[in-house]
């Protein structure tokens, strides 16, 4: 593809994503940036994990979200006695017409293309490691034989942050399969004063679709083919590595309070959604800027504090921002 028609696409593709917002701003509102990140997760292939309180809109944004991308969506609510069968389905014995019987195999709510996993914490850690596969894999394992998703495939998965009594917190090798982790917050006062307005009356505001399944395929696949500049690329790898304790001219921060820095999966996740980023907001390519935006996002879940850090108040989020201080701006400012 020449230089001109990559462009194009790319601006076409930016088009397109501006209409998805405007559609999903009408049932979500006061929420743009949480509603970028997750669309920044879709569109770079990837999963998101939603951290919240009750009440945030995080249900309706991935309803407003399959509808308006086109996508065959379901809900599960995760619960301490789901078990892995009650997601990815099970094999029935039937007995036909002609009085033989043969197993039938039923498929659960993972079968589709946009999965809620509500409040995935509470299920048990054998329930949630039944989603490893598939997240991963694309594809799942029931009674030794194996199984594709439908394309594409995303999981977006709940948590409330607050309540912990009977719950399983998620296991890093799942967190990991997150591309990002999205904090979802309070509103402004503006903000609630319009969703007050919005969802009080004698209707409620709709949407419209926008896309399809192929369309997003399409979309990933222009993610994929957006340049990334030398810069950008030793952007990620300066910040991802320097969040691992024990790096030779680590920071004291890092060695301190990091019990476990995040793997190689971080710096993919940094590279697709930096580029998914500058696609949602209509440039050609990302920028060390854009790396910087993702960096709390990309790896907040991919880390974890020590006993001792946690004990003298430090938090992953002043940790990641001092981090990307160091490890982003300082250069630049040294080079200038």
């Amino acid at each position: 593809m020449d230089a001109d028609a990559a462009i194009a696409e790319i601006e076409t593709a930016g088009e397109t994503l501006a209409k998805a917002r405007a559609e999903i701003a009408k049932r979500v509102i006061g929420q743009e940036v949480i509603v970028d990140l997750v669309l920044n997760a879709l569109i770079s292939g990837g999963h998101a994990l939603l951290v919240g309180a009750p009440g945030l809109a995080k249900t309706r944004l991935v309803e407003t979200l399959g509808l308006v991308l086109g996508l065959d969506a379901k809900r599960v609510q995760f619960t301490p006695d789901l078990m892995p069968a009650d997601i990815l389905g099970a094999e029935v014995l039937e007995e036909g017409r002609d009085g033989g019987r043969a197993f039938r195999f039923i498929e659960g709510p993972i079968f589709c293309q946009l999965l809620m996993a509500d409040e995935i914490n509470r299920a048990s850690p054998r329930t949630q490691s039944a989603l490893l596969q598939a997240m991963q894999e694309k594809h799942v394992t029931v009674a030794g034989a194996m199984r594709d998703l439908p394309k594409p495939f995303h999981v977006l998965a709940t948590q409330n942050p607050i309540e912990q009594e009977g719950t399983y917190p998620l296991p890093e090798a799942q967190l990991d399969r997150f591309l990002l982790q999205v904090d979802v917050d309070y509103p402004t006062l503006d903000a609630e004063r319009r969703i007050l307005m919005a969802t009080t009356g004698a209707e409620d505001a709709q949407a419209s679709p926008v896309l399809d399944a192929a369309g997003l395929s399409r979309l990933q696949q222009v993610v994929r083919r957006m340049p990334a500049g030398e810069s950008v690329v030793e952007a990620i790898l300066r910040l991802v590595r320097a969040a691992r304790p024990g790096q030779p001219g680590g920071m004291e921060l890092i060695d301190r309070a990091v019990a476990w820095g995040p793997g190689p999966r971080a710096a993919q996740a940094l590279m697709m959604a930096a580029r998914a980023k500058a696609l949602l907001e209509g440039r050609l390519a990302p920028s060390i800027d854009d790396v910087a935006a993702l960096a709390l996002p990309a790896l907040k879940h991919r880390m974890a504090l020590t006993f001792a850090a946690k004990a003298e108040g430090d938090t992953l989020d002043r940790v990641i921002g001092a981090l990307v201080e160091r490890a982003l701006h300082a250069p630049a400012a040294a080079a200038a």
